[in-house]
């Protein structure tokens, strides 16, 4: 029996904000707007940031980068990009998004990826606000002076297991 392939990954968890309540009030529109999202911002910034998504769950995606200065990028970028198409963030044709990144250990199968690398960037966008990224303190060491975002600490939080 073959042993299981662990690696280091940064892993992006980005989810659409009120997706249900979204898909209760217009199933149609939602969808359309979500596939717009993924085909025009989503799939084209991780792709230029050198990563992958390797698993869609509806209105959530996961997403492997090789760095993860690429994956905090790319995030910050997606948000970015989603806010000057709609600076007062009135717009019901854009929806917004919550992003956590996490730097962790991996198990690879396939072209998925599991492990708590990934459950930890899952919890980060959970307790993420809308339009904005959440990191660890572990990322945010990694990415201190080398990307022009900035970031402040939301103080020392218990995440879901």
């Amino acid at each position: 029996m073959r042993g299981v392939e662990r690696k280091l990954a940064a892993i992006l968890a980005a989810d659409v904000v009120a997706y249900s309540k979204l898909m209760s009030t217009n199933e149609e529109k939602t969808l359309r707007l979500v596939k717009t999202l993924v085909e025009e911002i989503i799939s084209p910034e991780i792709s230029s940031h050198n990563g992958r998504i390797f698993k869609t769950m509806g209105d959530g995606y996961l997403a492997e980068f090789p760095s993860i200065v690429g994956a905090t990028n790319c995030a910050v970028s997606i948000q970015n990009i989603i806010s000057e198409r709609d600076p007062s963030g009135n717009d019901d044709d854009i929806l917004r998004l919550r992003i956590g990144v996490n730097l962790g250990d991996v198990i690879v199968d396939s072209d998925d990826i599991y492990g708590e690398g990934v459950n930890i960037a899952a919890r980060l966008e959970a307790i993420c606000e809308p339009n904005c990224v959440t990191i660890t303190q572990r990322v945010y060491e990694e990415i201190k002076g080398k990307i022009s975002a900035e970031f402040f600490s939301i103080g020392k939080k218990k995440l879901k297991n």
